[in-house]
């Protein structure tokens, strides 16, 4: 799963346990993990399969270019187009889905849902856009979103960050409200299974020098995940720290040219020098094991970060995070009172009410520096006391702002009022 399918899961997770009496259905165009986890929280789980054109179509493989490479935009342009008679397949199948649950409330998880979503549901029936991203950055599905955002009752953010690109794009006359992710902090803590990440990857575990520092970046494929940056960080790390580095995740989109593929990302370690250094796991079904299994966790995003879901689940497992400073994560983070991007190290304070001043809580780069990455890699790799506190201070923010509790408090009452 995704940022935004592991959101949406503690979501339903949030509300079985506050509202184990609601009728909770799930559509979604794919069998596979979210189906199955559904299920074991008692979902009726419909899955409604589309047209490939349909599936593969998005623009998050063009995000972010630069507005010179037209050539791409008019090509999606025209695939979207063309894709108009599989879309109206798509749409006409989630319409009668709809219809026959009829429900109370519609919550879209995701651009394509957000449009069939506005498209397909029947005439009366609320419906929630729950946006994870920057629509600014979707060239042309910004456009289709303010076109269609009458349809929605309410917008839900996942930050602030994202609020006020919403707004940007689509103007005042819309109701957006930030709600953040959540995490089940039982789940993600620091006690329990930890993986064998060295099994998982193939990489043998003769001759291991101690202390060994297992540095691990968590994240799908995507190409803004700043696996690159990560890989190229590591390779600079000096000879008297003894290390490994782990790339925990692999591809999860169907949408073309949005990520790199597994072997891409072999061969760049390779080039760079590290490749019997860094050990690639592949999809893991229990990420917060995977993630108790490292001494310090990497949050490398090129771009702006919406949220910073697995910031939040690294924290919530007692481990030190280095985070890449933009969007959506100085609102995990606050960023220290002089006004400068970073406290001297790169250094990330937290000035809230729920803690003293400077409570710690985590180191931070530029996005794309490898260099700046990999001198805070080296500065919590040499000091086990820092990585301690980071570890104390992170768990403690995550149980005061991002349980499923606070999730549940807030999202309720907008699903009641909005019925």
């Amino acid at each position: 799963m995704g940022g935004a399918e592991v959101a949406l899961l503690n979501i339903i997770t949030a509300i079985r346990q506050s509202q184990p009496d609601w009728d909770i259905s799930l559509i979604t165009p794919d069998d596979g993990s979210l189906v199955a986890r559904a299920n074991a929280l008692g979902v009726a789980c419909r899955v409604i399969s589309f047209p490939k054109s349909v599936a593969r179509l998005g623009d998050s493989g063009v995000s972010g270019r630069p507005a010179g490479e037209w050539l791409s935009h008019f090509r999606l342009t025209v695939r979207m187009l063309l894709s108009f008679p599989a879309l109206a397949i798509a749409i006409v199948r989630l319409r009668n889905a709809l219809r026959s649950l009829n429900p109370d409330v519609i919550h879209t998880n995701g651009f394509k849902m957000h449009v069939l979503g506005a498209l397909s549901k029947p005439g009366g029936t609320p419906l929630i856009w729950h946006i994870h991203d920057y629509v600014s950055s979707r060239l042309v599905m910004a456009r289709v979103i303010k076109a269609l955002r009458k349809r929605a009752s309410l917008i839900l953010a996942n930050s602030d960050s994202v609020k006020r690109d919403i707004e940007r794009v689509c103007g005042s006359d819309i109701k957006v409200q930030t709600l953040y992710n959540a995490v089940d902090t039982n789940v993600f803590s620091p006690e329990g299974e930890r993986l064998d990440l060295d099994r998982l990857s193939g990489l043998a575990v003769n001759g291991l020098r101690e202390p060994l520092v297992r540095i691990g970046l968590v994240a799908t494929f995507g190409r803004w995940k700043g696996h690159e940056v990560f890989l190229r960080a590591l390779s600079l790390l000096p000879p008297d720290i003894h290390w490994r580095g782990y790339v925990i995740g692999d591809a999860v989109y169907v949408t073309d040219g949005s990520q790199f593929s597994s072997a891409e990302l072999q061969t760049l370690a390779r080039e760079l020098g590290v490749a019997n250094r860094v050990g690639f796991t592949g999809f893991v079904d229990h990420p917060a094991a995977a993630i108790r299994a490292l001494d310090i966790v990497v949050h490398a995003s090129t771009q702006p970060e919406p949220f910073g879901l697995t910031i939040v689940e690294a924290m919530a497992c007692g481990r030190p995070v280095i985070v890449s400073k933009a969007g959506g994560v100085a609102e995990l983070i606050q960023i220290s009172g002089n006004g400068s991007s970073h406290n001297g190290k790169g250094r990330l304070l937290n000035s809230g009410p729920a803690f003293s001043a400077g409570a710690q809580l985590a180191l931070s780069h530029g996005p794309g520096d490898a260099e700046e990455l990999s001198a805070r890699m080296i500065e919590l790799a040499r000091d086990a006391q820092l990585r301690g506190q980071l570890a104390t201070e992170g768990r403690a923010n995550v149980e005061n702002k991002f349980n499923l509790d606070e999730l549940a408090r807030k999202l309720i009452p907008l699903y009641q009022t909005i019925a």
